[in-house]
């Protein structure tokens, strides 16, 4: 029996199982699935390499239990964890951490794609149904469409049917040359790659290289780094959810809510705004194109893109 077939069969019951209790509505509205935090704890033996020790906000614990929006009406009922470290067996500590933490609903790795020790690693980090996809860091793309060993991995992570993230503006060419040649894989954009807000209008070139990416089918942008995009790292972003308003119309004309996920990108965010604001900039946005569209951006793309097993 091919147990890796199997086992994707069973995750896709289990999400028909489950789309009330993740993605329905209840007392409160849609539940809300945050696609982009980041958990460590750099008291443990041999510290983490990210986030350096000079910087005052990130460098802390940061566990499930710390997260701000556990409880109250703008609670998030799970997340997806994006792996920032490069050491392999911090995926693992995520993946151990999961087991504990129930709001830990996916996990997006970050494994060394590219090199001879991928494939052996994506075998084995994919056995474990939490483990969503990975996501390229700090990995130069220029030329990579043309390396056969990246091509190959890419291949690979497609054939265990998981999920392809990327970051930053010069990963567009990537992104767009990958979704031509694997069209069943499911490519994730973070933090509005290479969008600045200073109060003026949108940059034409963001605009047309948003137009560009949206005609492949299968790239999703993750509606976080909002704040991030003011460049305000002393935590004075605009809170005013009108602002951004001019980066969200235009995402959302051109995407859609099929294909938008919202993330906070905590604790990263907090160095611009706090979470809670982060939230309600999306939020307010979101429900003011009704509650269809709110409960696609809030949860339902988000189990469409990382298919996970509720646990």
């Amino acid at each position: 029996m091919n147990t890796d077939i199997t086992r994707r069969r069973f995750a896709g019951m289990a999400l028909g199982w489950t789309a009330g209790a993740l993605g329905g509505c209840g007392p409160r509205g849609p539940r809300v699935i945050d696609t982009h935090t980041h958990f460590y704890d750099p008291s443990r033996p041999g510290g983490v390499p990210w986030p350096p020790k000079d910087n005052p906000v990130l460098y802390r614990t940061v566990l499930p239990s710390k997260y701000p929006l556990r409880h109250g009406t703008d609670r998030a009922a799970a997340t997806i964890v994006v792996e920032a470290s490069p050491l392999v067996e911090d995926n693992q500590w995520i993946l151990d951490l999961a087991k504990k933490e129930k709001f830990i609903a996916g996990f997006v790795g970050n494994l060394p794609i590219g090199t001879p020790a991928f494939a052996g690693l994506i075998d084995r980090f994919a056995k474990n149904p939490v483990f969503r996809g990975i996501r390229i860091r700090d990995v130069k793309l220029d030329g990579a469409l043309e390396d056969d060993g990246m091509i190959a991995d890419v291949k690979r992570l497609a054939d265990h049917d998981l999920s392809l993230e990327l970051v930053g503006s010069d990963a567009l060419p990537f992104a767009e040359g990958i979704a031509d040649r694997f069209r069943s894989l499911r490519i994730v954009l973070d933090h509005l790659p290479g969008l600045k807000l200073d109060g003026g209008p949108i940059a034409k070139e963001w605009a047309n290289a948003m137009a560009s990416i949206a005609r492949r089918g299968k790239i999703f942008i993750k509606v976080s780094g909002l704040v991030e995009a003011t460049g305000k790292r002393d935590g004075s972003a605009p809170s005013d959810p009108d602002f951004y308003r001019p980066a969200l119309d235009l995402i959302w004309q051109i995407f859609g809510p099929d294909r938008l996920l919202y993330g906070s990108n905590w604790p990263v965010c907090e160095m611009y705004a706090p979470l809670k604001t982060v939230y309600r900039i999306a939020h307010d946005y979101f429900t003011s194109r009704g509650p269809e569209a709110f409960a696609k951006v809030f949860s339902d793309t988000a189990r469409k893109v990382y298919q996970w097993v509720a646990r």
